[in-house]
């Protein structure tokens, strides 16, 4: 499993919660609401969602190399 992957499954709840949290405060301590600043939730998702899948796309083209001189069924170069 690659570990920037699991980074990011790991802390993808941690960093939602907080994000809330900084919104809801500038919500009733700042001067911007919180139906106006919601949509950086979604963004934050999007971006630990495209962190996941870029890291599982690096792993799987790992996995998938072969070594150098070899060709998939065994037949020499």
């Amino acid at each position: 499993m690659n570990n920037l992957a699991s980074l990011a499954r790991a802390v993808r709840g941690p960093i939602i919660l907080i994000t809330l949290g900084v919104l809801f405060a500038m919500d009733h301590f700042g001067p911007l609401p919180f139906w106006r600043t919601w949509p950086v939730l979604i963004i934050v998702i999007g971006l630990m969602k495209l962190i996941e899948r870029s890291s599982h796309v690096q792993q799987a083209q790992q996995t998938n190399a072969l070594p150098p001189g070899n060709f998939p069924g065994g037949l020499p170069r």
